[in-house]
C-alpha cells in the first residue's frame, strides 16, 4: 500500500540544491555547529549527518535548532524506529544504505522525505513500488560506478540517482554528467584531519574547490 507523501521537502527539489551533498560522520557534538557554517559559508546548504556515531542525533538536533538555513538529514537510517528518531530530532530528510518495505513504508507514513538506497535493480523495482523515484546509488563504485547507472537509465528513465560511496574530486565529474544523476554524496568535504584540528577554513575551501569544479 503507497500512503500519500506529506513531506517537508520533496526529494526532487532536495536533490536540486546543490551538485554535491557533504556526508558527515561527527565524533564530537562540539564539532556540529563549525562544520555546518563552514559548509554554509561555501553556500553547501544540504547536509547528511550519518547515524554512525552515538551523538549523530544530539548533531543533527542542534544544527537543526541553530542554523535553520541548513537542510539537515539523517543518513545511515536502516529502519522505522531510526526513522522516527531522525524525525524527533529535526532532520528535514532520512537517506538509507539500503531498503526494507517496513522502511519503505514508514517513509510513506512519515513527515520527512525518505531517500533509499539501492544497488540492484530488483531493489529499485520494490523501491518503486512504494512509489519512490529518487534513489541513494550505494556503493557506488563498489556497484559498478558510473557505467552501472548509467545502464540503469535505460530501462528506468525517470528514476534518479544521488550516488554515495568511492566518489571524489576525481569521478564527481563523470557522475554528475549522466543524465540520471542529479547529486552525489561524498565524505572528502570534511577529512578527519581537518576536523581534529579544528581547521574549519579548510572544509569552506574543499568545498569551494569542489563546487567550482564540477560547474
Amino acid at each position: 500500500m503507497i500512503v500519500s507523501k506529506n513531506w517537508q521537502i520533496m526529494p526532487k527539489d532536495l536533490f536540486a540544491m546543490g551538485p554535491i551533498v557533504p556526508v558527515l560522520v561527527i565524533n564530537k557534538v562540539e564539532d556540529a555547529l563549525p562544520i555546518a557554517e563552514a559548509l554554509l559559508a561555501a553556500n553547501v546548504k544540504v547536509l547528511e549527518v550519518t547515524l554512525r556515531t552515538p551523538v549523530a542525533l544530539d548533531v543533527i538536533s542542534i544544527i537543526a535548532k541553530e542554523l535553520p538555513e541548513a537542510i539537515i538529514g539523517s543518513g545511515t537510517v536502516t529502519n522505522r524506529h531510526q526513522l522516527q528518531q531522525s524525525i524527533d530530532a529535526g532532520a528535514k530528510f532520512a537517506i538509507s544504505p539500503g531498503l526494507t518495505k517496513d522502511l519503505l513504508q514508514a517513509g510513506n507514513e512519515g513527515s520527512i522525505a525518505l531517500i533509499p538506497g539501492i544497488s540492484s535493480i530488483s531493489e529499485l523495482m520494490d523501491g518503486a513500488d512504494f512509489g519512490y523515484d529518487h534513489l541513494k546509488f550505494f556503493p557506488a563504485e563498489a556497484s559498478g560506478g558510473v557505467n552501472a547507472i548509467k545502464s540503469i537509465g535505460g530501462p528506468f528513465p525517470d528514476i534518479k540517482f544521488c550516488p554515495t560511496g568511492g566518489i571524489n574530486l576525481q569521478n564527481v565529474r563523470d557522475y554528475l554528467a549522466l543524465s540520471n544523476v542529479a547529486c552525489c554524496g561524498g565524505s572528502w568535504l570534511v577529512p578527519n584531519n581537518v576536523v581534529e584540528n579544528k581547521n574549519w577554513s579548510a572544509i569552506t575551501k574543499l568545498a569551494n574547490e569542489a563546487l567550482a569544479y564540477v560547474k
